[in-house]
């Protein structure tokens, strides 16, 4: 078996410490979009602003999810640099284990919300296509180039 060393859990600090800060940047526009969407849904509860929020209520919960399962690979990682600390060889190579596994699930939850994402781009441009308006001549000039 591998011996882990103090080290090999560390280098798991920078990027789950990235992942959290996009997570959270994640969370906090979904609660700006949250409170532009119940405004128009208050003003006008057309399918698409229904559509829209339904998609974020899964973004949502998936984004919370994400951010679980990142803190606790991190959390893990402190319980593996202690167990490797006192000597617990063993026992730091399955909680190691186990962080990268919850580390796995947070980044998969990511790739299934990234897809919601798109998808919810999609309504929102496919409203945009029923108006069906031509496009500015400046559009047309800079897309040839």
């Amino acid at each position: 078996m591998i011996e882990l060393t103090l080290i090999t859990p560390t280098f798991l600090f920078s990027a789950i410490s990235l992942l959290l800060l996009a997570y959270t940047n994640r969370f906090l526009s979904y609660a700006q979009l949250v409170r532009t969407l119940k405004d128009r849904y208050m003003e006008d509860q057309s399918a698409l602003t229904h559509a829209q929020i339904m998609n974020l209520r899964r973004r949502l919960y998936l984004t919370k999810n994400m951010q679980l399962l990142g803190v606790a690979s991190l959390l893990l990682c402190v319980a593996t640099m202690f167990f490797i600390y006192v000597g617990l060889q063993i026992i730091s190579v399955y909680i190691f284990g186990l962080a990268l596994i919850l580390l796995i699930i947070s980044l998969t939850l990511s790739v299934m919300e990234i897809r919601i994402s798109a998808k919810s781009l999609e309504i929102y441009l496919s409203d945009m296509e029923k108006l069906k308006e031509p496009l500015p001549d400046s559009y047309r000039d800079h897309k040839g180039e």
